[in-house]
C-alpha cells in the first residue's frame, strides 16, 4: 500500500485560540496602559500559555508517535522554520530603522542631539555588558548541546541544555532589573519608546525560545530525539543564534553606539 510522504494537518482549533490570547493580551496591554486594569491581559497571557502546551503536545504526538514526520516533512519544517526567521528579521529590521533615522538626524523637538536633552542614558558596560557575556554564552552552550547531539551523548545534550535554560533565565532577571532601575521610561521621548520596545521584544524573545528549549530538555530526556532525527531541538537552537545576533546588534547600536 502507497504511504504519501507528506503529513496531511488535521484541523486543529489552536491556531483559533492562540489569535484569540494574542488579542485579548494586545487588548489587554492597552487597557492596562491607559486604565490600569491588567485582568484581560493576564486571561490572554493565560491562554496564550495553554496553547503553547496543548499544540506542542500535538506535534509531539505528530513526530514521535504517529511517525508524520518524515524526511520529506523534515525537510519542509526547516524551510518553514527559515522563512519565519527572515520574518523575524524584518520585525526587528523596523526597529532598528526607527532608532538609526531619530539618532543620525535628531529634529529640533529632540534638542538637535542623541541621545535627547534630558535623556542620560544607560551604562553600556555594566549590566548590558554582563547581558552580552550571559547570552553569548548560552549561544555557546546550546551549539555544545547541538555537537553532542550528532556523536550521541546524551548526558550531555542535557547538561548543555539545561545550563542554556538557566543563562536564558538569568538574563531575563538582569533585563528586568535593569527596567526596574531605569533612569527613563518608555514615554520619554523616542529614545525611550525605541528602548523599550527593541530590548522589550527581544526579552520576549528570548523568554519565547528558553520555553523552547526546554520542551527540547523535556523530548531529550524521554527519549523523543536520535542523532539523525532531532529537527526540533535544531529549529530552537536556529532561534536561539538568531536571538543571539539580535542582542549584539542592539548592544552595539542602542547601549554602545546610541548612548
Amino acid at each position: 500500500m502507497f504511504r504519501m510522504p507528506f503529513h496531511l494537518v488535521e484541523p486543529s482549533p489552536w491556531p483559533l485560540m492562540a489569535s484569540i490570547g494574542a488579542f485579548m493580551l494586545t487588548f489587554g496591554l492597552v487597557n492596562w496602559f491607559h486604565f490600569y486594569s491588567n485582568s484581560i491581559m493576564k486571561f490572554g497571557i493565560f491562554i496564550i500559555i495553554l496553547v503553547m502546551f496543548l499544540w506542542w503536545r500535538d506535534v509531539v504526538r505528530e513526530s514521535t508517535y504517529l511517525g508524520h514526520h518524515t524526511s520529506k516533512v523534515t525537510k519542509l519544517l526547516r524551510y518553514g522554520m527559515m522563512l519565519f526567521i527572515t520574518s523575524e528579521v524584518c520585525f526587528f529590521f523596523g526597529f532598528f530603522w526607527s532608532f538609526f533615522h531619530s539618532s543620525l538626524s535628531p529634529v529640533p523637538e529632540l534638542g538637535c542631539t542623541w541621545p535627547p536633552i534630558g535623556i542620560m542614558p544607560l551604562n553600556a558596560f555594566s549590566v548590558p555588558l554582563l547581558n552580552t557575556i550571559v547570552l553569548l554564552s548560552s549561544g555557546v552552550t546550546v551549539t555544545w548541546a547541538h555537537y553532542k547531539f550528532k556523536y550521541k551523548n546524551r548526558n550531555e545534550v542535557i547538561q548543555a541544555l539545561l545550563l542554556t535554560i538557566m543563562l536564558g533565565f538569568y538574563f531575563t532577571l538582569l533585563q528586568l532589573g535593569e527596567y526596574y532601575n531605569s533612569p527613563f521610561t518608555i514615554s520619554d521621548s523616542v529614545f525611550g519608546s525605541v528602548f523599550f520596545v527593541a530590548t522589550g521584544f527581544h526579552g520576549f524573545h528570548v523568554m519565547v525560545g528558553s520555553m523552547f528549549l526546554f520542551v527540547c530538555l523535556i523530548r531529550t530526556i524521554n527519549w523523543h530525539y536520535s542523532s539523525n532525527h532531532h529537527f526540533g531541538f535544531e529549529a530552537a537552537a536556529w532561534y536561539w543564534h538568531f536571538v543571539d545576533v539580535v542582542w549584539i546588534c542592539l548592544y552595539l547600536s542602542i547601549y554602545w553606539w546610541g548612548s
